[in-house]
């Protein structure tokens, strides 16, 4: 199955479900965050604000198409006694 033909069936799979978000102004931006997911986006106007949420929401759902086999590493942090 190719690339396109997997995320036509992933789409025709899809049901819609709702967010909640929140809308505030930074400066010349205005920021749109999902308070039930960590992803935010921005516009120029409250409703592009959301409408690039909607669309990194999207993103977000979209299953993974590996054009190579992703890179497995370690990674140490440094955490403070609980």
């Amino acid at each position: 199955m190719t690339n396109e033909a997997s995320a036509e069936a992933w789409q025709n799979r899809c049901m819609k479900r709702p967010f909640s978000a929140t809308v505030w102004r930074e400066g010349e931006w205005f920021v749109a965050q999902c308070l039930d997911l960590d992803i935010a986006s921005q516009g120029s106007t409250e409703e592009e604000a959301l409408v690039n949420l909607r669309e990194a929401l999207e993103l977000h759902f979209e299953p993974p198409v590996a054009t190579r086999p992703p890179a497995v590493r370690q990674i140490e942090v440094e955490v403070g006694a609980a």
